[in-house]
């Protein structure tokens, strides 16, 4: 990470030669990072403007062209990775671990949609209105312009991760990535340019506060944001009043349940669970409701594991857990704890900031006794803090677990696995892991991953991951006869004939 490295990361910024700057800092060590070009709204209407341009050429690019480019890209990722873990590391304080999580993720994204998107967007025959009669085909055409609002905490999954199936569907897209890890993104960007990708086609602005926000809104075709509720929302009134879609994935109070067979040191494993990127990651579990006759035993284990997790700040594999990354979060974390220890729950492990290891690390921290009137019970710490609870039945752990607006990730553990499967299906998220935290069902990328309720609307993954970027358009071919009654045949005695058809297809079993 020379000077002249990050220097020409932040020169692929759409911004004017006189931008203002905006710097960032480490969070392992709270020293100066980045020095960032600041997006003006010209800046953004200029980008979408050469966006629309490039889109036209890239649309019209064949999919196995644009297959290649994709599969290059995959192939950068692996063989540069070191750089894109030691970025993640400097701008999010995460550990190496972590950091090559993300890596994985987009490996495995590219080289998914590079070979489907041939056959999800390729025409598709449908049932016509009359038997043999009526040719009927569903066609998909690229959205357009797609503006990407991505945040900070997966710097590397959550830009190019949503990035690239709008790309591979013909859309081109302007992107703003979250300013304090707005360099791994611009990485990814300068390899998807290395692999080939035209230079207008995909572009990254940087705004100060919502400065950009009006102009990335009017500016696209479809919007995928991914952030707090509350923006959420209000971009999803904007996109209502444009008639545009939207993708959203906000925030989430994950549940875990641990049911009475399950095995508990396998459980008390999930310490990954909770405190993966210090408990910043939006699928990452906040609330442990454990079976009655194991309770005991499991908190046992799960706060020797939690105790016994390696905190620091290391650019290698050594370290467990590494730093919060912004002062915001570490308040937000802090006041959570103290407020809830100061209503008379009880700290199992952890409950302090740690300045001797960094500005902005804070320990993995488990608290019991958690009662609706402290804060974290049912708001989003979003940190290496979790509660638990106990349960005496299935029924009643499914009801806590779904005692929330939010519904994005889950986690179910016991041995028997229909069982275990069963009690998934009834908890309100829109992924749930069996004797797994969130990986699971995160890396099964051909099925589509989302929030219900305040955790947002849309997918990602899956073919509506690619889908959700295009307009899908039915053109029907009537040949030889249609709907009105032919020549000498009078409507009544049409109509007759009609019904005696539909008749004899609903026998034969026909669609």
């Amino acid at each position: 990470m020379t000077p002249a490295r990050l220097a020409r990361l932040a020169a692929l910024v759409a911004a004017g030669a006189r931008a203002q700057r905006v710097a960032t800092t480490a969070p392992y060590t709270g020293v100066p990072l980045a020095d960032l070009p600041v997006s003006t709204p010209d800046d953004v209407e200029d980008a979408f403007a050469r966006a629309r341009t490039a889109q036209a050429h890239w649309a019209a690019t064949p999919v196995a062209d644009r297959k290649r480019i994709m599969l290059r890209f995959h192939d950068l990722v692996l063989q540069r990775q070191e750089e894109a873990l030691d970025l993640m590391q400097a701008e999010s304080g995460k550990t190496r671990r972590d950091a090559f999580l993300e890596v994985s993720d987009i490996a495995i994204t590219a080289r998914y949609y590079a070979r489907s998107a041939q056959r999800l967007l390729s025409p598709k025959r449908r049932k016509g209105a009359i038997p043999v009669l009526t040719h009927t085909t569903e066609l998909r055409h690229p959205k357009g312009v797609v503006t990407v609002i991505s945040p900070w905490n997966y710097p590397l999954s959550m830009a190019a991760g949503d990035a690239l199936p709008a790309l591979m569907a013909g859309n081109a897209v302007v992107q703003k990535p979250d300013t304090q890890t707005a360099l791994t993104a611009l990485w990814a960007l300068a390899l998807m340019r290395e692999a080939g990708l035209p230079t207008d086609v995909w572009q990254m602005v940087i705004g100060r506060g919502s400065s950009i926000g009006d102009a990335l809104m009017t500016g696209g075709d479809y919007m995928m944001f991914t952030g707090s509720t509350a923006s959420g929302r209000q971009i999803a009134r904007d996109a209502g009043e444009r008639l545009i879609g939207a993708s959203l994935e906000l925030g989430g109070k994950n549940a875990m349940v641990v049911l009475a067979d399950a095995d508990i040191e396998k459980a008390a494993g999930a310490v990954t669970a909770c405190f993966p990127s210090a408990g910043q990651l939006c699928v990452s579990i906040e609330r442990l409701y454990v079976a009655d006759e194991i309770h005991e035993a499991f908190v046992t284990a799960f706060v020797e594991r939690t105790r016994a997790m390696h905190l620091g700040a290391a650019y290698d594999f050594s370290v467990d857990m590494g730093s919060l990354t912004t002062p915001s979060q570490l308040e937000t974390v802090s006041s959570h704890v103290d407020d809830a220890v100061s209503k008379g729950a009880t700290l199992l492990a952890g409950g302090k900031a740690r300045p001797d290891l960094g500005p902005l690390f804070y320990e993995p921290t488990i608290l019991a006794d958690v009662t609706p009137e402290m804060r974290l019970f049912d708001h989003e710490t979003f940190g290496p803090v979790v509660s638990i609870y106990r349960h005496r039945s299935v029924d009643q752990a499914v009801a806590m677990a779904n005692t929330t607006p939010y519904g994005l990730n889950a986690s179910v553990w016991g041995r028997n696995g229909a069982q275990a499967r069963e009690v998934a299906g009834r908890l309100h998220a829109g992924t749930v892991n069996v004797n797994d935290s969130f990986a699971a069902a995160w890396g099964s990328i051909d099925a589509p991953m989302g929030g219900m309720g305040d955790s947002g609307l849309g997918r990602r993954h899956g073919a509506e991951g690619l889908l959700k970027y295009t307009e899908a358009q039915t053109v029907a071919h009537q040949r030889l006869q249609g709907f009105a009654p032919p020549r000498g045949i009078e409507h009544e005695q049409w109509v007759r004939i009609l019904t005696r058809a539909f008749k004899t297809l609903r026998a034969l079993g026909v669609r």
